[in-house]
């Protein structure tokens, strides 16, 4: 008998704020920690919205995807995901799923759910706004540019949420369909605690301004680091310390109102009975700097707040129970490891990511796993390839200079290593994890990066051929 499927999707979501740190009031999803597997090094496959939601449902990285930046940021010549793929839901609804969507899309142009299978669907498009009381909110100035609201508090209660109508819809949905020999996959895919920061009045009372100091990063000077990072420390220079620590509780506020409505769906799941036979998966598209490094939101600075992504999984008959797994993971790897947990032994197109459960049942060794991540876009084409590998972090900056962590002694990115003697070998070695990336998931046009003006990594691919475009373009004797 096929399990059931719930994969619950929050929006800019910092590992770090919501499993790590006790001050955020998380108590159902540290609950579910305690039936599932967290996985500690999980990482989104990039920085914003679309391409990493684009990933979760074809396994594919952005470059073979083709949703390369967000939908509403470019034209569709720049970024649009391919029509070629079969996807997730596609592939359940093959299977004999009951198929629903609730809630943040932002995946693809056409919002015709139906294409993908779903018999149900609500998205942004026709999810309609409440209408709210503000009692206060932070706004960030910038000369020239329109004002942008950064968090905010509202006097209405949680019921009046985006996030509880889309919940709400999902446990309607299997409530409707729960009883059927069919089984049922649905997604529930909320904005928050995506900026601006909005939160409930009665859930932002919960916290305390005593207990959020400013983070100790806030003022680093920015050295030895891309230029960018500094003019997007200088967007946050006029804050005030209060109306910082506001927008810092916002977001916190903003991820217990969602662990609010998981634990609604959790106990709905447990009291029909059908809570051991569910696979549940939690985790965010990619995270959020909330203050780290002088920053707020998420693009191109390549920090682990970003990066670093809850990934919570609870297996039918909850296997595992309780696991904390240290291999690194991605985006990627979530649908085939869904598959393979439900007995599901279809993948119509190769996929860029594999099943994480040989990590589980130690058939996989964790000290040899490693993870690459791509950034290719956000309206001005930055270009960067991020690489995990034993603590070790290595970002490639096409437009300026590369960054290397080691996260083993610096786990707050604070000291930037790439032009340190001591790790030039450990810098060679993982630039051959990024090449060998590079390849296995032909992403041709780095890979074939061999003109004189694109030889700007530490080492280069070591390939004994090239694509046949350039070989006709660059003339050899």
């Amino acid at each position: 008998m096929k399990k059931n499927i719930v994969v619950l999707i929050s929006d800019q979501m910092q590992k770090r704020a919501v499993l790590d740190d006790k001050r955020c009031i998380m108590p159902n999803l540290r609950r579910l920690q305690e039936d599932s597997v967290t996985m500690e090094n999980a990482h989104a496959v990039n920085a914003i919205c679309s391409p990493s939601r684009a990933s979760l449902i074809s396994g594919l990285l952005p470059h073979n995807h083709g949703m390369v930046d967000c939908t509403h940021t470019v034209p569709a010549y720049r970024a649009d995901f391919s029509n070629k793929i079969k996807t997730m839901p596609e592939a359940l609804k093959d299977e004999g799923y009951h198929l629903a969507y609730y809630g943040k899309w932002h995946i693809e142009r056409t919002y015709d759910l139906s294409r993908y299978g779903f018999e149900d669907y609500e998205t942004e498009k026709t999810i309609k706004s409440s209408k709210l009381t503000s009692l206060g909110k932070v706004q960030v100035k910038t000369d020239g540019y329109k004002d942008y609201t950064l968090c905010g508090v509202y006097k209405e209660g949680e019921e009046a949420s985006e996030e509880h109508f889309i919940y709400s819809k999902a446990i309607d949905f299997i409530d409707k369909v729960k009883d059927d020999e069919r089984p049922f996959c649905v997604f529930a895919s909320t904005y928050a605690p995506h900026d601006p920061y909005f939160a409930p009045n009665e859930i932002f009372s919960l916290y305390d301004e005593n207990d959020f100091p400013l983070p100790s990063d806030w003022n680093d000077h920015v050295c030895k680091l891309p230029d960018i990072y500094s003019r997007l420390h200088s967007v946050w220079r006029d804050l005030s310390e209060s109306d910082l620590r506001k927008a810092i509780m916002c977001y916190y506020a903003c991820c217990t109102l969602v662990d609010k409505q998981v634990g609604k769906l959790v106990s709905y799941l447990k009291e029909k009975g059908i809570y051991d036979d569910t696979l549940i998966v939690f985790l965010s598209d990619h995270g959020d700097m909330c203050g780290s490094h002088g920053l707020f939101c998420k693009g191109v600075p390549a920090y682990e707040e970003v990066y670093n992504i809850p990934l919570v999984m609870k297996f039918p008959e909850n296997r595992y129970a309780g696991v904390k797994e240290t291999a690194y993971v991605d985006t990627c790897d979530i649908m085939p490891t869904i598959f393979e947990s439900c007995g599901i032994n279809w993948l119509a197109n190769r996929i860029d990511g594999s099943s994480f459960i040989p990590y589980l049942t130690g058939s996989k060794n964790r000290h040899d796993s490693f993870t690459v991540s791509e950034f290719l876009g956000q309206r001005y084409s930055y270009t960067q390839r991020i690489v995990w590998h034993k603590g070790i972090k290595y970002v490639f900056n096409a437009f300026s200079v590369d960054e290397l962590y080691d996260l083993n002694k610096d786990p707050l990115e604070k000291e930037n290593l790439v032009d340190d003697s001591e790790y030039a070998d450990v810098k060679h070695e993982i630039c051959k994890l990024l090449w060998d990336r590079v390849v296995k998931t032909d992403d041709w046009s780095f890979r074939d990066a061999q003109y004189c003006m694109h030889r700007i990594l530490p080492s280069g691919p070591n390939l004994g051929s090239v694509g046949k475009g350039f070989a006709l373009y660059n003339k050899t004797m």
